[in-house]
Formats: C-alpha cells, sequence, structure tokens
C-alpha cells in the first residue's frame, strides 16, 4: 500500500490591489508542481473573503469554507509580504480565523520586500508557533530592488531556485513526518 501524495498549499498572504504575491505564488508553484513530490495549489486567501475578525457573528461562509481547506492540507509555503516590517493584516486575520486546522502541520516562508521580507518572516514564525506549525528554516527572500522590475514584475534571480528546493524538501520532510501524529 502506497501512502497518497502530501497536500501543499501555497498561501498567498495579501489581498491589496496591485500586489504581486499571484505573481511568486506561481513561481513557487512551476518549481513545485515539477518535484512530482506533493500535490501543490494556491491558495489565495482574498478569495475567501474574510471579515475582520470579531467583528461579525463568524456566520459568512467564508469563514468555513477557509477552514475546511486548511484542514485538507498537510502543510504550507506562505508568500509573505513586509509592510510596516511585519506581515499584512489580512494575513493576520486570516491566521486568526482558524486554529485547529493549522495544528500539527509544516510550513516554508518566502518572503519579500526592500530587505527580503525577513522581519515580516519573522513576526510569522512566532504566530505560527503559537498555531503549533512547525516552520522549517530554509527561507527564499526576495528583494523589491532586484528581483522585481520596477517593484511589480516578478524576475527572480537564478540562484533562489537552490533556496525554493530545499526549502520545498524540508516542508516535505516535515509534514510527512508530522501527518503520523493528526
Amino acid at each position: 500500500m502506497t501512502n497518497p501524495k502530501l497536500k501543499i498549499g501555497i498561501i498567498l498572504g495579501s489581498t491589496r490591489d496591485g500586489r504581486v504575491s499571484p505573481q511568486v505564488g506561481e513561481w513557487v508553484k512551476g518549481i513545485a508542481d515539477q518535484r512530482g513530490d506533493a500535490d501543490y495549489e494556491i491558495v489565495d486567501i482574498a478569495d475567501y473573503k474574510l471579515p475582520f475578525l470579531g467583528t461579525t457573528d463568524g456566520s459568512e461562509p467564508g469563514i468555513a469554507a477557509w477552514n475546511q481547506k486548511l484542514a485538507s492540507l498537510d502543510g504550507f509555503v506562505f508568500v509573505v509580504q513586509e509592510y510596516n516590517h511585519s506581515i499584512t493584516g489580512a494575513l493576520k486575520n486570516a491566521l486568526d480565523f482558524a486554529r485547529e486546522a493549522w495544528n500539527d502541520k509544516a510550513a516554508g516562508i518566502v518572503s519579500y520586500g526592500s530587505t527580503g521580507g525577513a522581519r515580516a518572516a519573522e513576526h510569522l514564525r512566532g504566530i505560527l508557533g503559537e498555531l503549533k506549525v512547525a516552520d522549517v528554516r530554509t527561507h527564499p527572500t526576495l528583494s523589491l530592488f532586484t528581483d522585481f522590475e520596477n517593484g511589480s514584475v516578478f524576475k527572480p534571480a537564478d540562484l533562489h531556485q537552490t533556496n525554493m528546493t530545499a526549502m520545498l524538501d524540508e516542508v516535505n520532510a516535515w509534514s510527512g513526518a508530522l501527518k503520523t501524529i493528526r
């Protein structure tokens, strides 16, 4: 009997107009799909139209759909933008709208910003720890100055391929291991 492939969600962490996270997410998915070791899908938090946490009775269909999507996944790759030295409000809100659906899973982080999004990634790591998500060490960081043309067209340097491959190796290994305790 063979184990089914892991399901890894590539979470787009921005909902802003003009965002570049879909370009980065497609790049991540393109690299990931070539591996054939898991089923990868882009999960765009904008599609769920989540209200601000605590401002409604929680009956919006997007909330249940968001939790169901997360529960169906074995691991995650977060595409994280740095805004004001942290993650976006939309991503924080989406993280807070689920609890158990995150637990005992692994995640990698691909970040971008003026300093490669490193500060946002560090903030995300603290939140993931509270949600019982094991984040992997390898972390591709993309610069708005060298990996984006005019700040809007994603053109990653070739060197990022190595970090992406290593990060995906770690996410898959950890996701597989953590699946055994869920």
